[in-house]
């Protein structure tokens, strides 16, 4: 498993592609975080939860996780390197997890350079920090589950694009599930309303960023990352299985 982690980290991190990333996800960030300065140009100290940071950054988030693992495994489809990677000793749950640390690994090294704001805040003003730690946790596994389902999907096809665009339109749609669960035409099926509103996540994001941690969320992203993980497990396994 470390070899195909160490493999995938090599093709982000010894090429632009993960700086570039890591550059746009700081630049977003510093744009929102300006934008909320701004709105405390009256106040002599700065407050912050970072709150609606967090919420607003994740719109522009779902753009970057699927570029993060559209190459997953559509590129080894597309390059041919596929045949080498499942002929290899490895069994395939060990290069699917290798894989999604590696992807992870990734997302982490992105969102650890955002704390920057949080120390500066803290020095000429307050931070709200229950609310920040609760947030980053939040943050971290609503995106290590988008990262599970950008795997699935790139399982599904050779190209990295089309991974990237499914992946996006999947990753929208979960994010206003709970909004289109209590549409006045879903309220009136209060069975399928509960189905969907199960499957939000982005009602359980919102506790976190409130400054509550609920066992329940963390089994909700905990079993969400190992059901996506195990699906791509068994894509990865059926077409081993199909090329004999």
């Amino acid at each position: 498993m470390f070899s195909v982690y160490k493999k995938e980290l090599q093709s982000f991190f010894y090429t632009p592609f993960a700086y570039a990333l890591t550059a746009l996800f700081m630049l977003l960030f510093s744009y929102i975080f300006a934008n909320n300065i701004a709105k405390l140009e009256s106040s002599n100290k700065l407050m912050f939860s970072f709150t609606e940071i967090f919420y607003s950054i994740i719109i522009f988030f779902i753009f970057l996780i699927p570029i993060i693992t559209m190459r997953t495994f559509a590129d080894e489809r597309k390059l041919g390197t596929e045949v080498l990677l499942m002929s290899s000793p490895l069994n395939v749950a060990k290069i699917v997890l290798g894989k999604f640390f590696a992807n992870a690994t990734v997302f982490l090294f992105m969102i650890a350079g955002s704390t920057l704001f949080p120390i500066v805040t803290e020095k000429n003003g307050e931070v709200v920090k229950s609310q920040l730690i609760c947030a980053y946790i939040g943050f971290f596994s609503w995106g290590l589950m988008f990262i599970a389902l950008g795997m699935l999907i790139s399982s599904f096809t050779e190209s990295s694009i089309t991974a990237a665009i499914i992946g996006e339109i999947v990753m929208f749609a979960d994010l206003f599930l709970d909004d289109f669960s209590r549409t006045a035409f879903i309220s009136q099926y209060p069975k399928i309303q509960s189905v969907l509103l199960a499957f939000a996540a982005q009602p359980r994001f919102a506790y976190f960023s409130q400054g509550f941690i609920r066992l329940s969320d963390l089994v909700f992203f905990a079993t969400a990352i190992i059901v996506l993980l195990s699906w791509t497990y068994i894509s990865i396994e059926r077409r081993r299985w199909n090329r004999g």
